[in-house]
């Protein structure tokens, strides 16, 4: 049922063991003899191609992915958004088409799309992730538990906006201990809590800011007072 911004589709019957989670890399044909006999006159894609396509697509144009809300073991319904969300996205994957596009996969593609839109990227696709990386078409920041991606500078200075990617990617990891240093020495008097250096530095994990009051103590620049919720930060009289 096509609408002005949006295609709603509908069938009537589910297919068992497909889900939207995992409808990309499972197949359930109701006649696999009947899927193989037209496959072999050409009369239909290859199995299993078509939601792929869909997705790329989708991914390609800059639109929402597909939507299969209200999907159930009975009911199969499919929502396709028509507006494109993000011209400039868009604009850079036509660029990258250029260059390297062609050989992405489905799942490059769904994980360039994660990390655009500061979604978490999906467990199975790390070695994806890892590859694009790799490419220097996302770059990391930090290690451990704080890591975090974004789409890399080239795309941030392709679409102007450079200081977008100066804010996503943060400040460098000298600039980020001078701040806490220059707060923790600011309130000497009383000493500075951990809860307030993470105000200082709001785009950190806890446990990044940790680690860098960790390296300044190491440094000689700061000491600990107190234990639990009552200790405080000092900086090192010199």
């Amino acid at each position: 049922m096509p609408f002005v911004s949006f295609m709603f589709l509908q069938n009537p019957n589910g297919s068992p063991g497909i889900t939207p989670e995992n409808i990309l890399w499972e197949q359930s044909p109701r006649n696999r003899r009947i899927a193989e006999a037209f496959a072999r006159c050409g009369l239909v894609e290859r199995s299993g191609q078509g939601m792929n396509m869909i997705y790329e697509a989708c991914i390609r144009e800059s639109k929402p992915r597909p939507d299969f809300t209200h999907t159930d073991p009975y009911h199969v319904w499919l929502t396709l958004h028509g507006e494109v969300q993000h011209p400039e996205f868009l604009r850079f994957l036509e660029k990258l088409g250029e260059e390297r596009l062609e050989s992405f996969t489905t799942q490059d593609l769904l994980v360039v799309d994660h990390v655009f839109r500061n979604e978490p990227v999906p467990e199975g696709f790390k070695g994806n992730l890892l590859r694009l990386v790799e490419r220097g078409i996302i770059e990391q920041i930090s290690r451990g538990r704080g890591t975090r991606y974004v789409l890399s500078r080239r795309f941030y200075k392709f679409i102007g906006k450079k200081g977008v990617y100066t804010r996503k990617r943060g400040l460098d990891r000298e600039t980020n201990k001078a701040l806490i240093l220059k707060h923790i020495r600011d309130n000497a008097a009383g000493g500075a809590p951990l809860r307030d250096l993470i105000q200082v530095l709001p785009a950190l994990s806890r446990f990044q800011v940790q680690r860098l009051v960790q390296e300044l103590r190491d440094e000689g620049l700061v000491k600990l007072v107190g234990a639990t919720k009552g200790a405080r930060w000092f900086p090192v009289e010199k």
